[in-house]
C-alpha cells in the first residue's frame, strides 16, 4: 500500500530512534533544537525509550537530519548505530533461537513493532535465502534512506554474530540507481552489491539457515517473544483495515496471491463484512490488490527463471490474458516486451 493509513498519525514508533538519529546529526553538525523543532518533537519525549513518536514525526526527523548534516550517506551510518540491544525484546527473541532460520522467522513476525512503515519478508529461490525488504508508506523521498538504515542494521548486527561468513555466496541487491557514495556500502555487503535490481534484498546461501547462534537460550526466546506479542496486539488495534489487508498480500512471497474470500477469512471475518470495512475507508480490496500485483509483476519479471504463465499464476490471475491486458495498462507494454527492454 503506498498511503500512509491510520498509524501515520498515532504514536508507533519509539522515542530512542529519534534519539540515536538526533546524536549522530549533532556528531555532523546539525542542531538538535532546529532538529525536533523541524519535527515537531518535544526534547522530553526522547528521554524515555517507552515514549513514542508518530511515522509523520519520525519522517520529518530524518528529512532534517539529511539536509542538516550535508551527508547523503546517513542512512547507512545511522544503520550501524542501531546495534542489536537498540530494538530490545525483537532482538532477544531472534538471537536467543536455537539457528539463522529460527531467528529470521522471529523477525519477520515481529518486525513491524520496530518499523511500522516497513514490510520484511523471508523466502528461498534456489540455492538463496532471501530477505526482502519493502517500503509500504508512501515516503518515496525517504526510501533510499530508509533501506540504508534498515539493510546496515540487519548487517552490522549479522557481522558481529557471524564475521563475514554469509557474504559468502551473498549478496546485497537494492531498487535505485547507485548514489554517488555508493563505494560506501562496500564496508557493510562486500563488492556483490547490484543496484537497480528491482528489489531490496539480502541474499545468502540457503544452507547457512542451518547455522547455530551461539547466544540461543530458550527461556530467553518465550520470554521476548510474549512481549513482543503484547507490543504486536497493541500495534494491530492501531493499524487500519486498509493497511491489514496489505501487509497480508505483501507477506505471500511464496506461492499464489489470495483474493478477498482468503484474506477475510485470515481477518476472522465475511468478505461482505471486509468489503463495507473498506468502503468506509475509501478503499477497495480490487484497488489494494492491483497495487501490489503491480509492483510484484516487475519485481517477478526481472526473474529469468520465470515464464510470464507462471507470473500470472503467482498474481492470482486465472487467465494470463488478464495479466497481460493489466499489464498494459500499468506500462504501456506486453510483459513480455518489458522484460525484453530491461535484459
Amino acid at each position: 500500500m503506498n498511503a500512509p493509513g491510520k498509524t501515520g498519525n498515532l504514536p508507533v514508533i519509539r522515542a530512542h530512534y529519534a534519539d540515536i538519529l538526533c546524536q549522530l546529526a549533532e556528531e555532523k553538525g546539525a542542531a538538535r533544537p532546529e532538529l525536533l523543532r523541524s519535527a515537531d518533537i518535544r526534547p522530553a519525549m526522547l528521554g524515555h525509550p517507552d515514549n513514542f513518536i508518530t511515522v509523520e514525526q519520525f519522517s520529518s526527523l530524518c528529512r532534517s537530519a539529511l539536509a542538516l548534516s550535508h551527508d547523503p550517506a546517513l542512512g547507512l551510518e545511522y544503520g550501524k548505530r542501531l546495534k542489536f540491544t537498540t530494538h530490545g525484546s525483537l532482538s532477544q527473541a531472534a538471537i536467543s533461537c536455537d539457528n539463522i532460520g529460527q531467528a529470521l522467522t522471529v523477525l519477520i513476525k515481529y518486525f513491524r513493532i520496530r518499523f511500522v512503515y516497513m514490510n520484511l519478508s523471508f523466502f528461498t529461490e534456489g540455492s538463496d535465502a532471501v530477505l526482502q525488504l519493502d517500503i509500504v508508506h508512501a515516503l518515496d523521498d525517504l526510501h533510499r534512506f530508509n533501506a540504508e538504515v534498515v539493510l546496515a542494521s540487519l548487517m552490522d548486527v549479522n557481522l558481529l554474530l557471524f564475521g563475514r561468513r554469509l557474504l559468502d555466496g551473498g549478496s546485497c541487491r537494492l531498487n535505485y540507481p547507485p548514489p554517488e557514495y555508493a563505494q560506501a556500502y562496500e564496508s557493510l555487503f562486500g563488492n556483490r552489491i547490484r543496484f537497480d535490481a528491482g528489489a531490496n534484498q539480502l541474499r545468502f546461501r540457503k544452507e547457512f539457515l542451518e547455522l547455530p547462534i551461539s547466544l540461543s537460550n530458550p527461556v530467553a526466546r518465550r520470554v521476548a517473544e510474549a512481549q513482543c506479542q503484547e507490543e504486536m496486539r497493541s500495534l494491530e488495534a492501531t493499524t487500519s483495515i486498509p493497511e491489514r489487508v496489505g501487509r497480508l498480500l505483501e507477506s505471500v512471497r511464496d506461492g499464489r496471491l489470495p483474493g478477498i474470500d482468503s484474506v477475510a477469512a485470515q481477518l476472522g471475518v465475511s468478505p461482505r463484512t471486509l468489503r463495507r470495512q473498506l468502503s468506509a475507508e475509501g478503499v477497495k480490496f480490487q484497488g489494494i490488490l492491483d497495487d501490489i500485483r503491480h509492483r510484484r509483476s516487475l519485481e517477478l519479471l526481472r526473474r529469468t527463471d520465470l515464464g510470464i504463465d507462471d507470473i500470472a499464476y503467482r498474481l492470482g490471475y486465472s487467465d494470463p490474458s488478464n495479466f497481460g491486458r493489466a499489464f498494459r495498462k500499468w506500462e504501456g507494454l506486453s510483459p513480455s516486451a518489458w522484460r525484453a527492454s530491461r535484459v
